[in-house]
């Protein structure tokens, strides 16, 4: 089951079924993100899964962190700016979409 905070949703060690449907494995991948602090604001809609890592996002103007880890299927909304704080590095499936 799918949650949601500050408009990103998290929905947690989905089934195998649900990442072959979406055609995660053939996303482009992004690649050992090192533990590091850094702004970032999502120009389009994105969803990705985490294969691996651990971060804290947290939404301009809110002191309140969204936590997602590896496992997670997670969609960005577009125009979010927000902080990455990785703690473990991460290596992610990416898809981009309006």
């Amino acid at each position: 089951m799918a949650t949601e905070k500050f408009g990103i949703i998290i929905e947690k060690n989905p089934p195998e079924s649900t990442l072959t449907q979406l055609g995660v494995g053939s996303w482009p991948k992004w690649e050992l993100i090192p533990p590091s602090k850094f702004p970032w604001t999502f120009s389009t809609k994105e969803s990705c899964y985490l294969l691996e890592g651990k971060v804290k996002v947290y939404p301009d103007g809110s002191d309140e962190a969204v936590e997602i880890e590896a496992g997670d299927l997670v969609v960005f909304p577009k125009g979010l700016s927000c902080t990455w704080d990785v703690s473990i590095t991460v290596d992610k499936h990416y898809y981009h979409s309006e």
